[in-house]
């Protein structure tokens, strides 16, 4: 799953919040009933929005947080391992993460996995 964080002549793709979003919500609910469940999704958004705050409230820190922020990599993979996350969900947190290079990247993620988690409700709204 692929996604742009960056900007391009200093906009971010108006589609990055919706379409993108949305879809990359459709392809992660694909994975079946038993794996992907919204409360278990929710404690990785849970996590980049504390991350987030934290860059937020020390912008100068934000080097010295990234190796904490990008242990999420770690976490889903043990997550994926115990098969509480699919592929698709790595891959979407694993895209992300490796686009963050600075405080606004992050914040740009936290708020493109706001839109998921908003969109992934709604597709899979049994959880």
């Amino acid at each position: 799953m692929d996604i742009k964080l960056s900007k391009t002549d200093n906009k971010l793709d108006p589609d990055l919040f919706n379409t993108l979003a949305k879809n990359a919500a459709i392809e992660v609910a694909s994975g079946g009933d038993r794996i992907n469940k919204s409360t278990q999704l929710r404690k990785f958004y849970d996590e980049l929005v504390l991350w987030d705050n934290k860059v937020q409230l020390h912008p100068e820190k934000f080097d010295e947080y990234l190796p904490f922020i990008r242990m999420l990599n770690a976490k889903v993979a043990y997550a994926e391992g115990r098969k509480l996350v699919d592929r698709n969900f790595v891959g979407l947190l694993n895209s992300g993460l490796k686009q963050v290079i600075c405080p606004e990247t992050l914040h740009t993620f936290k708020l493109f996995m706001e839109a998921f988690m908003g969109f992934y409700k709604q597709v899979r709204d049994k959880d």
